[in-house]
């Protein structure tokens, strides 16, 4: 299961608003970025394959394969002095990239890859 910080739900119920009813937020992990996985966000309709997460109204779809690597995270959204964006607390990681946005875990370390995603 991935959770989402309250400040996260909102932010997202924002970027929701006037799409559609069936429109999900999809986050999805990738091969690449400078320690071997980046994270991905979207939105998004629900595939048959997926699993679905309903966090204070807000539907989070997630891949089978992407799960295997997010279970358990949390998705935090942060403004600050130094910038705006989500970011992802994920208990899978055994180590990140100085960008935060890429990660390995100690069973897999993915194909690294440039920092810019």
């Amino acid at each position: 299961m991935v959770t989402l910080t309250e400040s996260a739900v909102t932010k997202v119920k924002d970027l929701l608003t006037d799409k559609a009813d069936d429109i999900a937020l999809r986050v999805f992990i990738k091969s690449g970025g400078c320690s071997g996985f980046s994270y991905g966000m979207a939105l998004d309709r629900a595939k048959d394959d997926d699993r679905i997460f309903v966090e204070n109204g807000v539907t989070i779809v997630i891949d089978s394969n992407s799960l295997n690597y997010l279970g358990g995270a949390e998705i935090d959204y942060v403004d600050s002095m130094m910038g705006a964006g989500f970011k992802i607390n994920n208990p899978n990681a055994a180590s990140t990239c100085g960008c935060g946005s890429s990660f390995r875990t100690s069973n897999d370390g993915g194909k690294p890859g440039s920092c810019s995603v």
